[in-house]
């Protein structure tokens, strides 16, 4: 069977399926099955799979995800996320400071929760009615939020990096510490679009809140947790103290003290933290484990190796193969999530570029932002159909998309940015070998 046969056959059989309605990751495994058999037969493909599939969830790198996601769910079910929120508002008197404020939240969630969704709807949830009480712009507040929700994929740790660090091969480490630098920068350019929206139309930001500073005490029990949680990630894992998967036990634990100490964590809400992770998980282990046969049987017809041939045996420049790659996964986007997409196409698209000549560590921050716009993009634009969610319908999902593209425009320019100047994701990471 040529290796274009099965490409198509895939793929085919991946739309048919996702078509009428069955889920991403049965989608995928089934797909994989008629060729599965093909290579190996029915009783040795059915031990192959069961090896596969075992070797998947005994992974010690994977215990970072379930232990991440952790993380994230207690912090939204806790007073820790709306604090840091408070916090921002409140200590910062200039007009907009609740725009500014929701964005600086949003960076600092991300630095301990690697998940957009969860970003969006723990900040979201505090902020957006506040926002609305204060007379912003409905454009602006869901816009936002619904965009600060995606730093949490960026700056570190992060689901997408980690995924990609797996799918890859790739240091999880080095991906890490290179997304920091883009990870401020975006939070810079969304601050500045909020500025550059307030001078447009003075109008849709009300003036400087007069509410009374935060206290000492306020901003110790605000800040310091987020500040605790985000110091055990990062210095662990790049003072080379811990692996991610140790780091991410670390923090969890610690997560769940401060939860409770001082973030008002009821026994309840660690239940309800559980059950989430979990729920979760179980989507993300049967999503990993499909990717792992729809890999397998990839990789033993050479696809991935035979596409990347096959694009060089043109002659096409490097920029011209980023470029397609690019706009591939924005239009991909509009119809998938960020780990369908990292677990369906990645094996394929990444031997591409490192054929093309492009460093993975690289890649991975491109990719990275991409998917960002993926969350953003209708008609499967996760974050916002979560803010439209938070508003009770008060903002129509037309007003949502609306408000996000000046900040869509910001993550364009951000990937201009860092292919032009590929230091702003390589500089860290070289420097912390």
């Amino acid at each position: 069977m040529e290796w274009y046969h099965v490409g198509l056959g895939l793929l085919g059989l991946l739309v048919i399926f996702i078509g009428i309605g069955l889920p991403i990751p049965f989608a995928l495994a089934l797909a994989s099955m008629p060729f599965l058999l093909h290579i190996q037969g029915w009783s040795t493909a059915l031990v192959s799979t069961e090896l596969k599939l075992w070797g998947v969830w005994i992974d010690y790198v994977l215990l970072a995800v379930p232990l991440f996601v952790f993380l994230g769910e207690l912090i939204g079910r806790s007073n820790i996320g709306a604090n840091l929120y408070q916090l921002m508002h409140r200590g910062v008197r200039v007009k907009g400071s609740a725009a500014y404020g929701s964005i600086a939240a949003c960076a600092g969630f991300g630095a301990v929760c690697g998940s957009s969704m969860v970003g969006s709807l723990t900040i979201g949830g505090v902020a957006l009615p506040e926002m609305t009480k204060l007379g912003y712009n409905k454009r602006l507040s869901s816009g936002v939020l619904a965009a600060g929700g995606t730093l949490s994929v960026l700056i570190p740790p992060s689901l997408i990096l980690l995924f990609y660090g797996i799918v890859t091969d790739t240091s999880i480490g080095e991906l890490f510490i290179a997304g920091v630098i883009p990870g401020l920068l975006l939070t810079l350019l969304f601050a500045v679009t909020v500025f550059i929206w307030g001078r447009m139309y003075p109008s849709h930001i009300p003036r400087a809140d007069n509410a009374p500073r935060p206290s000492v005490r306020e901003f110790l029990i605000a800040f310091g947790p987020i500040f605790l949680i985000g110091l055990v990630i990062t210095v662990s894992i790049y003072a080379g103290i811990a692996t991610p998967t140790e780091a991410a036990a670390v923090s969890a634990l610690l997560t769940t003290i401060l939860a409770f100490t001082v973030g008002g964590l009821t026994v309840r809400g660690f239940n309800e933290a559980l059950f989430a992770t979990m729920r979760t998980m179980g989507y993300l282990g049967l999503l990993l484990s499909a990717g792992i046969l729809f890999g397998f049987v990839l990789t033993y017809y050479r696809v991935p190796q035979e596409v990347s041939e096959l694009f060089l045996s043109y002659n096409l420049s490097p920029v011209m193969v980023l470029t397609m790659v690019i706009v591939f996964y924005v239009i991909l986007g509009m119809f998938l999530e960020p780990v369908s997409m990292t677990f369906i196409t990645l094996p394929t698209i990444y031997p591409l570029m490192q054929a093309a000549g492009y460093d993975l560590i690289w890649f991975g921050i491109v990719y990275t932002i991409t998917m960002e716009i993926a969350v953003l993009t209708p008609p499967v634009g996760l974050n916002l159909y979560v803010i439209q969610g938070i508003s009770r319908g008060t903002i129509p999902i037309g007003d949502v998309i609306k408000g996000c593209m000046p900040f869509l425009a910001c993550m364009v320019l951000l990937i201009a940015m860092v292919i032009a100047i590929p230091g702003i994701a390589l500089w860290l990471p070289s420097i912390m070998k």
